[in-house]
């Protein structure tokens, strides 16, 4: 077992370790040369990449395709990802204390709890270096031929709120100018509240790279209002390193790799695309607020890092599967019945979502969707729940679509929700962000679900002579 890593650069020294990484001597260019090779290497479930020679950008370097579940465990140092999400449900789950004893082992568990705080300290690797807040000088990709320019496709964009609440989310970002880009926050996400509740230009800044914990726990559904800091300080099983901002009052990460300070100017949208997204089409795009730069910190020797999307499965594929283990936990604890949960990687992540359960009575598998789609961040923009039995395996689509085939009636278990809250970049609905959801309970019925019959029995063969014809078989079939 390792520890968490600490910043970008220790995971890519601990991942060439293992020969999970090489180095790209060629010069390639951010727009398209690099995406192409990021994209290639995760069609073919290939090493993480260094690019040692950015066109157009010299002193900077680029990583990419650093993240499959396997390499996330790494990162965060667990041998489960569910060791997290088992994590944060550790101060619900134990029962109350009643005992002078266990009152006083209670308040050092909760005294403990401390050491997941972000950790203030005075400078940092990313004051290394005051620069000219160019955002341009970033080698920010343009991944494919017809995106409306170049994009921060994994940048960290940190905001705080009237209560003081940090919010880290990930969000694209299309550099405009030197010191103008749009922040694409759907209308969901906690950013695009504030700048709605908001006037004037907000503080926000964008952090590249870092601990790798941050970097993953900014597209997790953080419950508001935990602070998003303090979440990645739970997602690592320690403290995050924070320093302050230099020309707003935000708290950076303090070992990433470069920070962009600004504000996002409420008032003036722009229009922000086309994007080609993990749909595997140009995104629509849209009025989005712009943030206006004014101060970059970087590294001496800056490492970039991007994310590429478009048809699954690329990267961002797998870091869904892993916010799918993690938060398996904690939608137990939500919703007790669950056993498994499978977000297909084809399945665009908020697309498909197949959830095995233990049914106890008639209409459990539709309060489980219910459910579901009613869980804030978590799972609201999933458009289709497929629920089955406690003994289909979800991660064996062909179990699955046995199920489907086998337990369900059109009429009887399948809903359609209309009129509800979508993904923005949901092609298959006519209005961005509104839509209808689908449900299909692909359970076995009860005979209340049945017709006042019981479900018919399954075959199996009589054991005795199951065990007899295995044995003649055992050397024929060698």
């Amino acid at each position: 077992m390792v520890e968490p890593m600490e910043d970008l650069r220790e995971f890519l020294e601990a991942l060439e370790a293992r020969g999970q990484l090489r180095r790209v001597s060629a010069e390639l260019s951010p727009e398209l040369e690099i995406p192409e090779a990021i994209r290639q290497a995760a069609y073919r479930k290939g090493p993480a990449l260094l690019f040692e020679k950015v066109k157009g950008h010299p002193g900077w370097r680029v990583a990419g395709n650093l993240f499959t579940l396997d390499r996330i465990k790494l990162a965060l140092g667990v041998e489960r990802l569910e060791e997290v999400g088992e994590r944060l449900l550790a101060p619900l789950s134990a029962p109350p204390p009643t005992t002078f004893l266990e009152k006083l082992k209670a308040f050092a568990e909760a005294a403990s709890l401390g050491r997941y705080m972000p950790k203030l300290v005075r400078g940092g690797p990313v004051k290394e270096v005051a620069a000219d807040p160019d955002l341009t000088s970033l080698p920010a990709f343009r991944s494919w031929p017809k995106d409306a320019g170049r994009y921060i496709t994994y940048g960290l964009f940190i905001t705080r709120d009237a209560r003081g609440v940090t919010n880290i989310g990930v969000y694209r970002i299309q550099i405009l100018n030197k010191t103008e880009a749009v922040v694409h926050a759907q209308i969901h996400k906690r950013a695009a509240e504030l700048f709605s509740s908001s006037e004037g230009c907000v503080d926000a800044a964008i952090a590249i790279g870092g601990d790798p914990a941050l970097m993953l726990s900014g597209m997790m559904p953080t419950p508001y209002p935990l602070d998003e800091y303090l979440f990645a300080g739970v997602v690592k099983g320690d403290g995050v390193e924070v320093t302050k901002g230099v020309a707003t009052d935000l708290l950076i990460p303090a070992r990433a790799e470069a920070v962009v300070e600004g504000c996002v100017d409420v008032r003036d949208l722009r229009k922000e695309g086309p994007f080609g997204d993990h749909y595997g089409v140009y995104d629509r795009g849209g009025l989005y607020p712009v943030f206006k730069a004014k101060a970059l910190l970087r590294r001496e020797d800056p490492i970039y890092y991007g994310t590429v999307v478009g048809k699954p499965p690329l990267e961002d594929a797998w870091m869904g599967k892993a916010v799918e283990r993690i938060f398996l936990p904690v939608l137990r604890f939500l919703v007790p019945e669950i056993v498994d949960l499978n977000l297909p990687e084809h399945g665009l992540y908020q697309g498909v979502a197949i959830v095995s359960i233990r049914k106890r009575y008639p209409g459990q598998a539709k309060k489980v969707m219910a459910a579901l789609w009613g869980l804030g961040h978590m799972m609201s923009l999933t458009k289709i729940v497929i629920v089955v039995d406690h003994d289909v395996d979800v991660h064996d689509l062909n179990q699955v679509v046995f199920a489907l085939a086998q337990r369900v009636d059109p009429q009887r278990d399948v809903v359609v929700v209309p009129g509800a809250h979508v993904d923005v970049l949901d092609t298959g609905s006519p209005v961005p962000g509104y839509g209808s959801k689908l449900g299909i309970d692909a359970t076995r019925k009860l005979p209340e679900e049945y017709g006042g019959e019981q479900w018919p029995e399954e075959v199996e063969p009589d054991p005795d002579v199951a065990k007899k014809i295995s044995d003649v078989l055992r050397s024929v079939l060698q």
